[in-house]
């Protein structure tokens, strides 16, 4: 990871860390126009947790826990504007400590500051439940956000 930050933001070469709503390739898709490298990744004493009312889940502390995810490699400076502009404000842009494989490193992750459920959030539901129409509503506030901006 960078010991500094250009605007609040990583750098391209810093990796993120995924486990919800955008580990899902229809939905960078939508939001980025590609899917950037993936590698599977996990994140010791963290959940992914349901969000009250929410299809999308929330990254809290929780010691005896485990969260599966991705690392997101090779993203550009305008795909993290993308994705920053994109999380909700309850969201903290956060390092922190992952596996990937039998590699042991740093990531930044988008973590959770609001109310959460008691449940963990669950991949295989959203994905059966929710992923079309979540994915067909990034794209319209992508494009939204295109109208709004020329910079991103």
């Amino acid at each position: 990871m960078s010991a500094r930050r250009a605007r609040g933001l990583p750098f391209a070469s810093d990796p993120l860390f995924v486990y919800g709503t955008l580990r899902f390739p229809a939905v960078l898709s939508a939001l980025i126009g590609r899917v950037p490298a993936m590698e599977p990744a996990r994140l010791i004493g963290r959940r992914a947790a349901a969000l009250p009312g929410k299809a999308y889940p929330g990254l809290v502390t929780a010691t005896d826990s485990v969260t599966d995810g991705f690392l997101l490699t090779g993203l550009g400076r305008d795909d993290w504007r993308v994705l920053d502009a994109f999380e909700d404000d309850e969201y903290d842009l956060t390092p922190v400590p992952v596996l990937a494989g039998e590699r042991a490193g740093y990531a930044w992750t988008y973590t959770w500051t609001a109310e959460v459920a008691d449940d963990d959030w669950s991949a295989a539901d959203f994905e059966a439940g929710h992923l079309p129409y979540y994915s067909s509503k990034c794209a319209a506030w992508r494009r939204d956000l295109i109208l709004l901006s020329e910079t991103v």
